[in-house]
């Protein structure tokens, strides 16, 4: 068996973790936040998103964040832009990446974005477009790809299908998500093999939620097929708003522990990237989800 020797993880705390929460995070929190994890070693994070604040208020002032956070070299610091209006706003803001969305479930994307799968990838090509012409590079990502909170089956033949459509597209990177945390195992193998049919496998990232307890297995699974992009979320911070039931995002503490422990390097301070755990759950008023937060606690001082 062969795993990769090295990987990379997408922190998403910051955007995909908070946006859930009633409470409205201030900016300096989210600016700090952002700054530990860099410091940690993260070096590709969602920093927000350029989203409506009617539907999403915990993202109001992603602006103000870019604006106030401590640029890094070599820091990959991604938004996502879900229209033209989106777009502008990452531009503005010395965004170096942007992020699409579409789905493997037509309930899904009606709910999430009101419109189909095919309607959602028609948006999104002037974006795209427009990020082609100004460098930028585009990351995606395909929600619902292991099982839709509606009860829709989902076929592996549609994740590689829409996957496909993105990478065409212009994608760089398609991150296939678990949305609803249902899959396992077996599955996520069969669905990243199709994905790995039509489109290279060093351009596929994998997000995964705990919900049913099944993401670290998950992780392993898409590790042993040689997947090196990774989703992970500080604290396990996290669900979908459009997706009942929906837990938090598998911790990045947990995975980061898992790969030491497997020698495959994603070059995190564990012991940092704990204490930016508990940092935030403290702000939050609970403990973080992660097991491996919790563990190492009383190991910090």
């Amino acid at each position: 068996m062969s795993y990769p020797s090295a990987v990379r993880l997408f922190e998403v705390g910051v955007r995909d973790g908070l946006q859930n929460e009633k409470e409205i995070v201030p900016t300096h929190i989210k600016v700090e936040l952002i700054e530990r994890l860099v410091d940690a070693g993260v070096t590709a994070i969602e920093t927000g998103s350029f989203v409506s604040p009617k539907w999403v208020p915990q993202m109001a002032d992603t602006a103000d964040v870019m604006a106030s956070v401590k640029r890094q070299d070599g820091i990959i610091y991604s938004v996502l832009t879900p229209n033209m209006r989106g777009y502008e706003g990452a531009v503005a803001s010395r965004a170096n990446e942007i992020e699409i969305f579409s789905g493997a479930s037509e309930i899904f994307s009606q709910k999430n974005i009101n419109c189909s799968i095919d309607e959602s990838l028609e948006r999104f090509q002037p974006v795209v477009d427009a990020a082609k012409k100004d460098g930028i590079p585009v990351r995606a990502s395909v929600s619902c790809a292991f099982g839709s909170p509606f009860g829709e089956e989902i076929l592996a033949g549609k994740v590689a299908e829409v996957s496909k459509k993105l990478y065409d597209m212009g994608a760089y990177e398609i991150s296939i998500a678990d949305t609803i945390g249902v899959g396992t195992p077996i599955k996520v193998t069969k669905v990243l093999e199709a994905v790995a049919d039509v489109i290279p496998l060093d351009v596929i990232g994998v997000h995964f939620h705990d919900t049913y307890g099944q993401a670290l297995a998950n992780l392993h699974a898409a590790l042993e097929i040689g997947i090196t992009r990774l989703d992970s979320s500080v604290a396990g911070l996290g669900g979908c708003p459009y997706a009942p039931g929906a837990t938090g995002n598998v911790a990045s503490e947990d995975i980061v522990y898992m790969l030491d422990g497997m020698g495959i390097e994603c070059g995190i301070d564990l012991k940092k990237l704990v204490k930016t755990a508990w940092f935030i759950s403290d702000f939050l008023g609970r403990p973080p989800v992660s097991n491996v937060a919790k563990a190492i606690k009383s190991k910090l001082n």
